[in-house]
């Protein structure tokens, strides 16, 4: 049988080969389809989302930090934006990790592509590529729309403070009562 089979394809695979030759020009091997990593551009279509959930008069960044001079050194901020402290990722991370020093209406992705705020989670999936994926397919995050049609996501920022993403712990609540104790019998 594996003779049969050989003998078949070896005349058709040695036509391929002899063509190539003959025309000058080689056919590369075609290779595996391979997924995107999470850092790399997502080549699916564009996600639905509403506009980040930005604090008021503080969009776009550009009114008041064009004419200011780009200070690079990791510090405490001092006379503006003293609300945001980072905790997420102190020691290694710093502001121009994530917003761009010369393009302050974008975020910086690590290869050095730009971003507009609606694409944020492309950002957060660099470091969270599981969240990233769960987010996509609805398991993370609120995802709204119809179940084969159009949907609309939730930005990661729209649940996370992105300088302090961890959710606060919140208080137990007492356990709901059975239909018959709420009526009292």
């Amino acid at each position: 049988m594996k003779r049969t089979w050989l003998a078949a394809a070896l005349p058709a695979a040695l036509a391929v080969v002899g063509s190539a030759s003959a025309t000058g020009h080689s056919t590369p091997a075609p290779s595996a389809p391979r997924a995107p990593a999470a850092h790399e551009a997502d080549p699916s279509p564009e996600f639905a989302v509403p506009p980040p959930p930005f604090t008021d008069g503080i969009f776009p960044c550009s009114e008041c930090h064009e004419s200011m001079p780009v200070n690079m050194e990791r510090r405490e901020l001092t006379d503006e934006h003293t609300n945001v402290v980072l905790h997420h990722g102190p020691r290694e991370r710093w502001c121009f990790d994530c917003h761009n020093p010369t393009d302050r209406d974008h975020l910086r992705l690590a290869s050095g592509t730009l971003v507009p705020f609606t694409e944020s989670w492309r950002l957060c999936g660099q470091c969270h590529g599981d969240k990233l994926r769960d987010w996509k397919v609805g398991v993370h995050g609120k995802r709204t729309g119809e179940w084969s049609g159009q949907k609309r996501y939730l930005l990661c920022a729209h649940c996370h403070d992105p300088h302090s993403p961890h959710f606060k712990p919140l208080a137990p609540r007492p356990a709901p009562k059975r239909p018959l104790e709420a009526a009292g019998r």
